[in-house]
């Protein structure tokens, strides 16, 4: 670091097709101010990859982390009295800050530079969790719930049968305010995906049992969805590679995001998720990679490694391991790589 510029070489993932090439990046003020090609196969050098961005999760769980999932998925999570409600009503907030905390710092050590989080507990919830977050380099966008999206980017739905009236009225305010609105549709069976289009909603998550006609309005509506493929295995919402649709998903042109869910039952690591999706749903590592990493361009700044572009980026040396014998990037950090693997990143500077 020099008079506030950084300089970084290496092979680089660049733009949004991760093409790969031999760099010298120059950071200036936390931005991306240059580009510099390096010629030559730039074999010996580092690797220099998009920092993640979590497009689903639940850090308050993390008071729970590891309970038997005895029950079915209303009986774990369903508000206001599933399991996971339950406990979180019960918790002090010191020790819901001290949790959620240690897990964003699980994930900012993971190479998560951003996440988006359905936050219960109302306007208290959410200073919760900015209380949590407060100088991690990975960085929240909050959906909250029960007045907490007053106070936050945007307004999280458990789900529209949830809602025995007043739903008009919640997310007609959130729109007046200028908040995003998302909903959980589609888990545990696809009845309440069609009212959640008619909200048009910013995001859906899960769509696990979404039809084609469902998969079909929401691609013609170009609304993003967030799969987290291991938690629905892990709460039994499926047995199939065919749920989530995620290879229609794609072959549609929805736009995929990447989410690890519920802190209590899956651990918040990409790299995890990243490796079920390629080899459960049978999509390729740059697949992968982009719903891993695009959630930030939607909610945030992107992550893409191109000029103008903020720093947000890892640095992976695959020199001491076998990923230096590699001859795909995107497939080894996919498939191969981990936490382990980063020796820097450069977020949120």
């Amino acid at each position: 670091m020099s008079g506030g510029e950084l300089l970084i070489e290496g092979r680089a993932l660049l733009g949004e097709d991760f093409e790969e090439a031999p760099v010298r990046l120059v950071v200036e003020a936390g931005t991306i101010a240059h580009i510099e090609d390096l010629g030559g196969p730039g074999d010996d050098l580092p690797w220099i990859v998009p920092a993640f961005f979590n497009a689903h999760t639940h850090v308050g769980d993390s008071v729970a982390l590891d309970i038997p999932l005895e029950g079915d998925l209303d009986a774990l999570v369903r508000p206001p009295d599933g399991l996971k409600h339950r406990i979180l009503r019960s918790v002090s907030r010191t020790d819901l800050v001290r949790a959620m905390r240690l897990t964003i710092r699980t994930m900012e050590n993971g190479g998560t530079a951003g996440f988006a989080d359905f936050r219960e507990g109302g306007r208290d919830g959410v200073s919760a969790l900015l209380e949590a977050g407060n100088g991690i380099s990975c960085r929240p966008v909050i959906f909250g719930r029960e007045g907490g999206e007053t106070v936050a980017q945007g307004l999280g739905i458990s789900s529209a049968r949830d809602f025995a009236g007043g739903l008009d009225e919640v997310v007609s305010l959130a729109r007046r305010s200028g908040k995003l609105v998302a909903f959980h549709a589609g888990e545990r069976d696809p009845s309440d995906i069609e009212q959640a289009l008619a909200y048009e909603p910013d995001l859906l998550v899960h769509c696990t049992h979404a039809s084609r006609d469902h998969l079909r309005q929401i691609a013609d509506a170009g609304i993003p969805v967030a799969v987290c493929p291991r938690a629905n295995w892990r709460f039994r919402v499926t047995s199939s590679a065919m749920r989530p649709p995620v290879r229609e998903l794609l072959s549609l042109g929805c736009p995929l995001l990447l989410g690890t869910d519920n802190a209590m039952c899956v651990q918040p690591d990409m790299w995890r998720e990243m490796e079920f999706l390629s080899t459960v749903y049978r999509v390729s590592p740059r697949e992968a990679l982009r719903a891993a990493t695009l959630g930030a361009s939607l909610f945030m700044e992107p992550f893409y490694i191109r000029e103008k572009n903020r720093a947000a980026f890892l640095v992976i040396d695959p020199r001491p391991s076998n990923l230096s014998l590699s001859r795909d990037i995107a497939a080894a950090l996919v498939n191969r790589a981990g936490p382990a693997n980063i020796v820097r990143k450069v977020i949120n500077l």
